[in-house]
């Protein structure tokens, strides 16, 4: 049983146990990490209170903004070729290395000179500072999951989130028992962030060696065509992503900052599934594209059912259950963010999609396509939320995102389907009735009165019973794969 367990943990076999595999690894270091995370997300935004955490907030979302321009798409490029082409993926790896440290070095040096003439909230030197160097050492572990992603060992990626956001957990928590402010956290993240990148290195070790003696100038034109698309789809995204919180910032105040954080940080817990099951199938699906359309189309038509079999009841029990998230999570002060976490739980459904149907597109070596859906989200996010925000605060923020999303995602989904004709809505026949029984459930939990969490638990419990009484088929073949 031991052996059995090793060998689908930590060997790769075939298409479905590796995809499994995968998957299990990368929730289970996603999950994990996240859920440390929250845990001095919550504290430090209850101890901080809603104006320094919004402070703390801002700097972190600008740090997450400026981390894809120190990327633009190079560790993408590096994950579909070093999956397509192990032969040359010493030469991949160290070239797209030697110009990842030029555009970290080029970007940490405009950060600490022009922050400050971007923001009308002000941050501190020291704030800005440490900003940099966050962004620095996580671009760097970012691009050392690329390659772990590559070579199917998400084991090590897993390991390397929990070792990160378990010394951010401690880190934060002492900091903010002792010395709370927005520099002092931001510290925190910092020594977890550099102690998650030490650990990335010691399995980089093989390669870093090979840096100078397998880097290769001729790969830089073959390089930046693949890149260039992808990055500017991931710029364009963080823009889409990072904007509500910029122009809050410039439209509102800190406080505002703080009570969008607050309504952001569930539904961006929940955006790690996702990623987790795209990543899980992303090395598949670039062996497959091209080369085998039929099973390429069977995995996608999976891959999306399985999305909206977690995207659904995640939305409609957030949207229900709103006014008690927030006031477990953070307390009265910040029932200001509830309206917009009910808003933002519906980008769940568009999100969700979104991530599979990318990795689709660019599996494809079609990415050029996601510059449109990038431009889309980009550009209506910052038009709407100009116009909506001065009207309606945070709310307008969040309004904003899922009227851009449901634009951009229906345009990447409609250019998939002309590349590889895919259909799901035929799937989610029995998904969606379960999904709504789910709702009435949770609604008739809410009338008795009781804890947050206990209705948490037993609706779920009760979504995924109606699954296996409507003989819902993705639940026996997960369970037929995991048999196997």
């Amino acid at each position: 049983m031991v052996k059995k367990i090793k060998e689908f943990l930590f060997q790769n076999k075939n298409i479905r146990q590796t995809i499994a595999k995968n998957a299990f690894w990368l929730s289970f270091g996603e999950i994990i990490g996240r859920i440390l995370r929250a845990g001095v997300v919550i504290y430090s935004a209850r101890i901080l209170g809603a104006e320094q955490w919004g402070v703390f907030s801002y700097a972190i979302t600008l740090a997450a903004m400026f981390t894809i321009f120190s990327d633009i798409g190079l560790s993408s490029v590096l994950t579909r070729e070093a999956a397509k082409d192990p032969l040359n993926r010493d030469r991949y790896f160290s070239t797209i290395f030697v110009f990842k440290i030029i555009l970290i070095i080029i970007l940490f040096a405009a950060i600490l000179l022009g922050t400050p003439y971007f923001t009308k909230i002000p941050l501190s030197r020291m704030l800005i500072l440490l900003t940099a160097l966050m962004i620095v050492f996580d671009s760097l572990q970012n691009f050392g999951k690329a390659l772990f992603r590559a070579i199917e060992k998400m084991e090590r990626e897993a390991l390397i989130n929990i070792i990160t956001q378990s010394v951010i957990l401690i880190a934060g928590m002492f900091v903010l028992f002792k010395y709370p402010s927005p520099e002092n956290l931001a510290f925190a993240y910092v020594i977890g962030s550099a102690v998650g990148l030490i650990a990335g290195v010691s399995f980089l070790l093989p390669f870093l060696k090979k840096i100078f003696s397998h880097f290769d100038i001729n790969l830089f034109k073959p390089i930046v065509a693949a890149a260039w698309p992808f990055g500017i789809v991931g710029v364009l995204g963080a823009v889409m992503i990072n904007t509500d919180t910029i122009m809050i910032g410039w439209l509102e105040n800190a406080k505002a900052v703080g009570f969008y954080a607050a309504a952001q940080k569930p539904i961006m817990l929940l955006y790690i599934f996702p990623s987790l099951i795209a990543g899980a199938f992303f090395p598949v699906f670039s062996r497959l594209a091209g080369k085998d359309d039929e099973q390429f189309h069977s995995l996608l038509e999976k891959g999306l059912s399985f999305i909206f079999l977690l995207a659904l009841p995640f939305s409609i029990g957030i949207l229900l259950t709103a006014p008690q998230i927030i006031n477990l999570l953070y307390g009265a002060e910040y029932q200001s963010a509830t309206a917009s976490l009910q808003i933002l739980a519906l980008t769940i459904i568009t999100a969700y999609s979104a991530s599979i149907i990318a990795n689709s597109i660019f599996a494809y070596n079609r990415q050029k396509i996601l510059i449109g859906y990038a431009v889309i989200g980009a550009l209506g996010n910052v038009i709407l939320n100009a116009l909506f925000i001065p009207f309606w605060g945070i709310e307008g923020a969040a309004l904003s995102t899922i009227f851009t999303q449901i634009l951009s995602v229906g345009y990447a989904w409609w250019k998939m389907k002309k590349i590889n004709n895919f259909s799901v809505f035929k799937n989610l026949k029995k998904i969606i009735p379960a999904a709504l029984l789910m709702a009435i459930f949770v609604r008739l939990l809410q009338l008795l009165d009781l804890p947050l969490l206990i209705i948490i638990l037993v609706a779920g419990a009760f979504y995924f019973l109606t699954l296996l009484i409507l003989k819902e088929k993705l639940l026996f073949q997960m369970r037929s794969l995991l048999k196997s």
